[in-house]
């Protein structure tokens, strides 16, 4: 029974983060001049830094566990490094829909991937039936809501591609890699702590050479400081919490709600209309989770994470060691 409600509470703490994570959209339309790649460097960077600041303490107490970790976390801080630059990047060459739909529907694909060859973890069919709903859904959300492409030309659009099966595989990496500290041991407060704040010094640059439209009106940077805030702040900080209850591969699954989220705000506050075969993936995505949800994809009854976390509440990861 403890085991059960280990993994319920990690699902709906992927859950609560991909929600916030669905209104990175909405909000960065009410600062349009400012280019999609300085927000996400933006909103990753000081996202990433205000964890790492949060989890200092924290940090300074494992550290002798976290250096014995020190090329996971290397692994995934570069990833959570390239992703946003990677994700914006693809939509801006390929447009909305294809960069989308690459850089989301990959993801499972390279999480079980990288499951399977560093862990050696063997997927139950429930788990494949949730992923086939979600992937699809996905894809069947974002080709309803963008029809017209922004490439210019064929490189455009295969480099766009290409980028975007970089954005879901840095996804997946960095999503494994926190894992994979957790479960080591490490507690999800300084292991994301280190990865993000890592990110987040790398990033610095970026922001500094794209970011300047964020300083130039109060709306702009209202919107920078709201999406490095909640989504990117408090919305890893729950997902971190997350994947130390589930396997990389499952959260990446149940954040597939991120784009449920993003097109009704977009219906409700941008004004956009979503077509039937918008809401037949919307159907899709929730089949998947309610796959998903219903137990848990381990057929042994195995829950990933350190003991250490087994009770971890969001004001452990605000303070104290």
């Amino acid at each position: 029974m403890r085991q059960s409600n280990r993994y319920r509470g990690g699902v709906l703490l992927i859950l609560a983060a991909s929600i916030l994570w669905g209104t990175t959209g909405t909000a960065a339309t009410f600062a349009p001049e400012v280019s999609p790649i300085a927000i996400g460097a933006a909103a990753m960077g000081f996202g990433g830094l205000l964890q790492a600041l949060i989890a200092l303490r924290s940090i300074r107490v494992n550290c002798h566990s976290l250096r014995e970790q020190w090329r996971i976390l290397a692994l995934g801080a570069i990833a959570v490094t390239v992703y946003p630059l990677a994700f914006y990047s693809s939509m801006s060459l390929a447009g909305v829909a294809v960069g989308t739909v690459v850089s989301i529907g990959s993801a499972p694909v390279f999480a079980s991937i990288i499951e399977r060859v560093a862990d050696q973890y063997r997927f139950t069919r429930r788990w494949a039936a949730g992923a086939v709903l979600g992937i699809g859904g996905a894809t069947v959300l974002s080709i309803s809501e963008f029809v017209t492409p922004a490439a210019t030309g064929d490189f455009d659009a295969q480099l766009g591609i290409g980028l975007g099966l970089l954005a879901g595989f840095t996804y997946a990496l960095y999503s494994w890699a926190a894992h994979r500290v957790i479960s080591a041991g490490v507690p999800t407060r300084p292991a994301m702590g280190s990865i993000f704040g890592v990110a987040g010094v790398l990033l610095m640059p970026i922001v500094l050479a794209s970011g300047a439209p964020l300083l130039a009106s109060w709306s702009n940077a209202s919107v920078g400081i709201y999406m490095a805030v909640v989504p990117m702040f408090a919305g890893y900080v729950l997902f971190g919490m997350g994947l130390a209850r589930v396997r990389a591969s499952t959260a990446i699954i149940l954040s597939l709600v991120e784009p449920i989220v993003a097109a009704l705000l977009a219906v409700v506050i941008v004004g956009e209309q979503l077509p039937t075969l918008g809401w037949v993936g919307v159907g899709l995505i929730a089949s998947s989770l309610m796959v998903l949800t219903i137990q848990s994809p381990l057929r042994d009854g195995r829950i990933i994470g350190s003991n250490r976390n087994d009770d971890l509440q969001i004001k452990d990861l605000l303070g104290g060691p």
